[in-house]
């Protein structure tokens, strides 16, 4: 069985290449973790650029790679196999990484896994807190994805049971900065200004949460389109915005609407355990509102540490040693990145 695993993360704005060992008894342990994020080269237009990203990660690659093996105290010579991220995610970015990986397992023969990016964010969980439990319930949050997932196996078997139908949590609090003139991203400074406002200054709406909507689907596009009405209603009439209490309002009602389905849907299948991860994990209100809701229906939370919740190599690293572990085919050197990739393909 491989011990060391490279794995390779190039879906948007993050270069990562991260470095695991694979234990015998299928514990998987972190090495090195390195990223060589592009964030201040697509803030000046508000937003992700993919030919910009593109030229980044060609650019960080290799000095990212050396970074990380330096870290680990480990030569390319003893990795023993290749994971990278095939999808879902900006097609010219996931090609940099694709070709990178299959370049290095070519040179190294060493076989090549081509995973989903989506259940990275899963599986780097446990290099935090362990093995998962199965089944559990996996909230998935961050700048292109909301989706709640039921995961049998992180190796083969996730199943979407609800997902965003227009904007994601993280591309709301994008706009929602970009109204109140806060930096990109807009989920660290929305979250350190709501720490000095009032959660429930401002009755901003709790979208899909009708008694004719789905149960487990979520839409941010009419909270986002609120919070602009509600501040040029207020610059209209000249009055100074209060923007600490608009971003507390908005970030509770994000937060009232994530943990309150994701409890619903581990509640109504019996699951016992729930994980966060994505970007948006990071965020104070939405970990801390988490806790409280799971403590009050019984269910175990899992949310990595914030390095780990953003976008990483760890991930796909973690994710290849689980893949690797589940005895699954390597991935043939032809592969190509597939942009809309879905989450119940695990691995190409």
């Amino acid at each position: 069985m491989p011990k060391i695993i490279m794995g390779i993360e190039s879906s948007c704005d993050e270069t990562g290449v991260g470095l695991v060992r694979l234990h015998d008894d299928g514990t998987v342990e972190l090495l090195a973790d390195e990223v060589a994020s592009s964030v201040e080269l697509h803030a000046r237009y508000g937003g992700v650029v993919p030919e910009v990203a593109s030229r980044a990660h060609l650019e960080a690659m290799v000095p990212t790679t050396r970074r990380a093996f330096a870290s680990a105290g480990l030569e390319m010579s003893d990795v023993d196999a290749i994971a990278v991220t095939a999808g879902p995610g900006l097609a010219g970015a996931l090609l940099v990484g694709v070709s990178a990986a299959k370049a290095y397992a070519a040179a190294l023969d060493v076989p090549l896994y081509g995973v989903n990016h989506l259940a990275g964010h899963i599986a780097v969980d446990t290099l935090q807190h362990g093995p998962l439990p199965t089944p559990c319930l996996a909230l998935l949050v961050s700048g292109g994805h909301t989706q709640l997932l039921r995961v049998e196996d992180i190796a083969g078997k996730i199943t979407e049971i609800g997902s965003t139908v227009d904007d994601a949590a993280g591309e709301a609090y994008d706009k929602v900065a970009r109204v109140l003139d806060l930096p990109y991203p807009g989920g660290p400074p929305i979250d350190k200004a709501a720490k000095e406002g009032d959660p429930g200054a401002i009755a901003f709406p709790r979208g899909m949460t009708g008694p004719r909507d789905p149960k487990f689907d979520f839409s941010f596009s009419g909270l986002k389109t609120a919070v602009a009405r509600w501040v040029e209603g207020a610059e209209a009439r000249g009055e100074e915005i209060p923007v600490a209490d608009v971003a507390a309002s908005f970030q509770e009602a994000v937060a009232d609407v994530l943990t309150a389905k994701a409890i619903r849907a581990a509640t109504e299948s019996g699951i016992g355990t729930l994980v966060i991860s994505g970007g948006v994990a990071a965020n104070s209100r939405l970990s801390a509102l988490a806790k409280e809701r799971c403590e009050e229906a019984g269910i175990e939370l899992r949310v990595p540490r914030p390095r780990l919740c953003t976008d990483n190599g760890a991930m796909i690293a973690a994710l290849g040693a689980h893949v690797v572990a589940a005895g699954c085919a390597p991935s043939p050197l032809t592969i190509s990145a597939n942009p809309a990739l879905p989450v119940s393909t695990v691995c190409l």
